[in-house]
């Protein structure tokens, strides 16, 4: 559009207003004074061309599969290959959690995604004192190779993409999937999957951190080193944006926090010698959907974009695919209601749709029963069925990123991304991510932002449909999914049997060259693999790093 198209459409807005707008607001006012993104920006009446009369097409949008992949990674995104459907699942035993796996793939699952319970991320057996109570609540306990090999009995892990959301002990729970690989007799670099592997998010939002900054970020460099040489298909690492908005940070701040985490991450390995383009097409993102549906799409447009930027211009990285933000997406957990939970069903299709229209590489959906209890087999299925009929029925994989031009959808992209910007230049003056967080920076964003939403949703602002809106009186639900408590019990059992019947020297030789190998400068993964295939348990390992590296305080927020 030129200067004097601009012109005139500004006139004939004006014109819009005057003759039309005005007498019907004198009339009837609108439902609101103001209209506010989840982002809490001002969201205005109407968008025109005036609003993105500064888009460059080849600069800002481009065509999908190039710079700056605002459109998508690949040239044909779902016209070429759908989605990873890749269902998030994992709780009691690794023989329950096979069951599950098993179910999954039967109904369609493209990919696996194991939720771990919290004694294994923290780094704790089963039979700690500390894991009292919590083997198996949240997600499947693994304690020894032994339990991973049980974990993918019957799984080829050739023929199957598996992502594990494990951070503290990441390189423990990667050395166990690649002991297992190869006593399938899997050659390891054939191997596809993702290690979540991301302990900065830990720090600022979600807790399950084990180790000092330093000696964390050593451990992820080691990672992404070793990966690179051995494990090529493998992302090792899934920067997570996810549990940063599941702390109650705004989409901007999920973009901006998730990115400037990436950075640290980036700038971890160039300082520990290795080359950007041997280990940034591996790195990954994983971001959340929420309700919000067209600043959600912006959100997904305006990362990739923005990554892509900073890698070409502050890293100089010339691989096109080091410039490529791919991500995986799950539902956002925090959106589920207790309250008339098959509202939770429609909340999961919009984000769903957000998600895909946003140009995910692969999703989860979660399920509408999941803020009561762990999900049923049968809420399971309709979260992937809702994946399946947005892919198969709805028509938006047809073509590549359907919204692109839309006034209001560009103006979102570029705002989200010029505010995102400006949080990252924030962190940059305060000396990067690890001092922003030790300063309680990015602590304090999400603190304000989530007591912001919680003030909104409880005066009514923000209307939750079943939860303080349009109430109903429920019967207390039944048919949940409970995990048999008596499964900590079987799980202590089963590690006295392991370490009864291991060869227990050849496990404190291990253990101790792995001690040796951490007063070093090397890398660990080796150290970590043979301890794994001695059967030294994940508490075993993990204690060994706590005693040389020492543990995280975290900083105290007032």
């Amino acid at each position: 559009m030129s200067y004097n198209d601009n012109e005139k459409l500004q006139d004939k807005l004006k014109q819009w207003e005057k003759e039309k707008l005005e007498k019907v607001l004198s009339r009837f006012s609108e439902r609101k004074e103001k209209f506010l993104s989840g982002s809490n920006e001002e969201i205005k009446r109407l968008y025109t061309p005036l609003d993105i009369r500064e888009l460059n097409y080849e600069e800002n949008i481009g065509f999908p599969g190039q710079y700056p992949f605002t459109r998508g990674v690949q040239p044909t995104m779902y016209r070429g290959k759908l989605w990873t459907m890749r269902m998030y699942a994992g709780f009691a035993t690794a023989e329950e959690s096979n069951k599950r796996y098993k179910y999954l793939i039967e109904q369609g699952s493209m990919g696996l995604s194991v939720a771990f319970d919290l004694p294994t991320q923290m780094g704790y057996d089963s039979d700690d004192p500390i894991s009292e109570g919590e083997v198996g609540k949240v997600g499947v306990a693994i304690d020894s190779l032994e339990d991973m090999e049980i974990l993918f009995e019957g799984i080829p892990l050739d023929k199957v993409s598996t992502s594990m959301t494990i951070n503290a002990p990441a390189a423990v729970l990667l050395a166990m999937y690649i002991a297992v690989a190869q006593k399938q007799g899997v050659s390891i670099d054939k191997l596809r999957g993702t290690i979540q592997n991301d302990i900065l998010k830990e720090y600022v939002a979600r807790g399950t951190y084990i180790f000092p900054t330093k000696p964390s970020m050593r451990l992820i460099t080691n990672i992404f080193e070793y990966c690179s040489k051995n494990v090529p298909k493998w992302n090792t690492i899934s920067i997570s944006g996810y549990h940063i908005r599941e702390a109650g940070s705004t989409a901007v701040q999920e973009v901006a926090f998730t990115l400037a985490n990436g950075i640290a991450y980036v700038n971890a390995a160039i300082d520990a010698g290795l080359n950007v383009d041997d280990f940034a097409p591996r790195l990954s993102f994983f971001f959340n959907a929420h309700n919000d549906l067209f600043e959600e799409i912006g959100k997904f447009r305006a990362a990739r974009r923005l990554w892509a930027k900073i890698m070409k211009d502050r890293f100089k990285a010339k691989n096109p695919k080091s410039l490529m933000l791919k991500f995986h997406t799950q539902t956002g957990g925090s959106t589920l209601t207790a309250q008339q939970p098959e509202n939770n069903i429609v909340r999961v299709a919009i984000q769903t749709l957000a998600a895909v229209l946003g140009g995910t590489q692969s999703l989860h959906t979660n399920s509408k029963d999941e803020a009561l209890a762990l999900p049923t087999e049968d809420s399971v299925r309709t979260a992937l069925r809702t994946q399946q009929i947005v892919a198969y029925e709805s028509g938006v994989a047809d073509t590549i990123d359907p919204l692109a031009g839309s006034y209001y959808v560009e103006s979102l992209t570029n705002k989200i991304e010029e505010e995102a910007m400006k949080i990252i230049d924030k962190i940059d003056e305060l000396g990067g991510s690890p001092s922003a967080i030790d300063k309680g920076y990015m602590q304090q964003e999400i603190m304000e932002s989530s007591y912001r939403y919680q003030k909104e949703v409880e005066s009514g602002d923000r209307i939750i449909v079943g939860m303080n809106k349009f109430k109903i009186e429920e019967n207390a639900p039944k048919d949940l999914l409970r995990v048999d408590p008596s499964v900590g019990e079987k799980k202590k059992e089963k590690l006295k049997e392991l370490k009864e019947r291991r060869d227990n020297n050849l496990v404190k030789e291990k253990l101790e060259l792995l001690r040796k190998a951490c007063q070093e400068d090397e890398n660990l993964m080796p150290y970590i693999l043979d301890s794994v295939k001695a059967y030294a348990t994940l508490g075993e390992i993990c204690g060994v790093m706590r005693k040389e590296f020492g543990e995280y305080k975290q900083s105290v927020i007032l």
